[in-house]
């Protein structure tokens, strides 16, 4: 993996590695409270929606090869209130884990959201998932809220921990 890391938007070529990515998560990790793999149907609506709402979804590649990682935001929650909050995921392919690939992902994320006038970043992270708390916690973000027993996924209930980026110093906005 020495060629350049190359972080661009998605395009709708890049739906079928973001939704392999994606299903590897789903199927062996609790990064992803799903418990069945997506379609690729389901994913080009999902990046079709985030088309038509102007989310962003940017991918990462080493130069021409194949798309490693992938991360987006979207609207925390539909009412008005929360329009300047925003929820992220980034999701790295196994192979790719551990070289800074999401961290590249979210420094770019990160901006595009100041870029857009957000305030806020939030992440939900499953409680026993140390390297995401750890990951976020390196990029300044803070947990705000543990939920207990909120999920239930590989025969076990999981804890979920939101975490969060202030986008603005205290007084701005």
């Amino acid at each position: 993996m020495s060629t350049a890391l190359v972080i661009r938007p998605a395009t709708h070529g890049d739906v079928p590695a973001i939704t392999e990515i994606y299903n590897h998560a789903v199927l062996h990790t609790t990064a992803s409270y799903d418990l069945e793999p997506v379609t690729l149907a389901a994913r080009r609506a999902w990046f079709d929606e985030k088309a038509t709402g102007r989310w962003p979804v940017w991918v990462a590649q080493h130069g021409a090869g194949a798309v490693i990682a992938w991360a987006t935001f979207g609207p925390f929650r539909a009412k008005p209130g929360y329009r300047f909050t925003a929820e992220h995921s980034v999701y790295v392919a196994p192979r790719a884990q551990g070289a800074g690939v999401g961290h590249a992902l979210m420094t770019m994320l990160i901006a595009s959201a100041r870029q857009r006038g957000l305030h806020s970043l939030v992440g939900a992270v499953d409680a026993d998932n140390a390297g995401s708390l750890a990951f976020h916690a390196r990029l300044g973000f803070v947990p705000v809220a543990h939920f207990q027993q909120v999920g239930h996924k590989f025969g076990r209930w999981l804890d979920l921990v939101f975490v969060q980026l202030l986008l603005e110093e205290a007084g701005e906005g």
